[in-house]
């Protein structure tokens, strides 16, 4: 009985032992948007929770401990580690495999998308931390390379453009307390290639003179950052960076997905090291993949991937109107011969329109991809686990995610490049 148990005390404890926040107990218990309030309010001892609330609350010791057993990307202890790294705005671990592959140990995730965390949770057997912005810079462990691919709606052809005036944009202050305080030896941001122009070049170059120390901002009222955040800001950085386009179709993936990607060292760690001549960006493969690497077979494809003929005869008729007035909008059709996709995007789940498969040779209407092929579009590995969470939900996150063959390839620059420095610096 609920009744007879110190709960309050029972429920603190829990968290603890399990490494929880109150926002990632409430999500793993199935609480609503106030979750945390009641978490809050029970751990306080204002009230229970419910008898099938507390149930699920004793089932979560066990449940976490199968999670961690069974999750098929588990990471070798520590010790056995050549690095350590935090995971920033980590979806759902696309940046953090690969650097895991290649010997790092992840210290610190967060990630406030609840059915994110739950797919990280299912494939790491680690239950990220929630909001960077409730987070304090003490609570993160020290590490050697820092990762984020901060949100990027701020900034994309799909999104409103806004940039640091959408609070989705003011995310990567939180990454620049993070290396003013933490001083980490390297680091590695994603986002949409669009950020270079955007603002005509203002918003990139804000971010590039901060990295490098070179900032005295003026920011705008508008803009809401915690004290920490804005004492941070007055700290200077000083990291050597580099920036590139790199596009997914031509690092191993049939897909015309490109992103900027920024790397940066620790000039005050890594003193007189002459990063122009040791670190360099991947080549482009010479051999390209095609679409049918990625799909599965048709008989492995659910009949309920084919759209429908009212979805279909609407997409048909707006491409024609689109031709009609002389551009190119409207769904996009590939088939198995197919050099690449474009980009797939978290609206994919809504229709499909950007990538359809070709089914005539089946005397099928086109269909969607299946989440195993978006998982393979991305390139992550065939034991990711993807029916953690609904179909409509990990479509958003394969749209969210990165190229994982890019990443592997940076990272493998970026940790050969530590090597040799920290050989000069001997």
């Amino acid at each position: 009985m609920v009744n007879t148990l110190n709960t309050s005390q029972y429920i603190k404890e829990l968290r603890d032992n399990l490494l929880l926040g109150q926002r990632e107990l409430a999500n793993l218990v199935g609480l609503g948007k106030d979750g945390e309030r009641t978490v809050r309010g029970w751990e306080a001892g204002d009230h229970k929770p419910s008898p099938l609330k507390w149930s699920r609350i004793l089932e979560l010791q066990d449940e976490m401990k199968r999670y961690y057993e069974n999750a098929p990307l588990k990471q070798k202890p520590i010790e056995e580690s050549q690095f350590t790294f935090i995971d920033l705005f980590a979806g759902i671990g696309g940046i953090r495999y690969p650097f895991q592959k290649l010997g790092g140990h992840c210290v610190f995730t967060s990630e406030w998308d609840k059915f994110a965390q739950k797919t990280y949770l299912e494939n790491f057997g680690e239950m990220p931390s929630g909001d960077i912005t409730e987070i304090k810079t003490s609570d993160i462990s020290d590490h050697d390379i820092l990762l984020g691919g901060f949100p990027c709606q701020a900034f994309s052809q799909a999104g409103l453009k806004q940039g640091f005036n959408d609070t989705r944009g003011t995310m990567f202050f939180e990454i620049q307390r993070i290396l003013a305080n933490k001083k980490p030896k390297a680091f590695l941001l994603e986002n949409v290639k669009q950020l270079v122009g955007h603002d005509k070049g203002r918003t990139f170059k804000t971010i590039t003179s901060i990295l490098e120390g070179k900032n005295d901002l003026e920011l705008d009222n508008d803009i809401k950052l915690s004290d920490e955040t804005l004492e941070a800001l007055s700290k200077k950085l000083n990291y050597w960076i580099s920036y590139k386009v790199l596009r997914a179709a031509d690092h191993g993936l049939p897909q015309n997905r490109q992103r900027i990607y920024i790397v940066g060292f620790n000039k005050n760690y890594y003193k007189n090291i002459d990063f122009d001549s040791i670190f360099s960006w991947p080549e482009n493969d010479i051999s390209h993949v095609k679409v049918r690497d990625i799909l599965v077979h048709d008989d492995h494809v659910n009949e309920k991937y084919t759209i429908s003929e009212k979805l279909w005869a609407g997409h048909q008729r707006r491409k024609q109107e689109h031709k009609n007035k002389g551009n190119g909008f409207g769904y996009s059709l590939f088939n198995s011969d197919s050099e690449y996709t474009n980009t797939i995007s978290a609206r994919y789940y809504k229709d499909g329109s950007e990538i359809l498969i070709d089914q005539k040779h089946l005397s099928k209407r086109p269909r969607k991809l299946t989440p195993r092929e978006c998982a393979n579009l991305q390139g992550f590995p065939q034991d990711f686990i993807i029916d953690a969470v609904s179909d409509c939900q990990i479509y958003k996150q394969f749209g969210n995610s990165v190229a994982i063959s890019v990443i592997r390839k940076i990272a493998n620059q970026l940790i050969q490049t530590m090597d040799t420095a920290n050989t000069l610096l001997k």
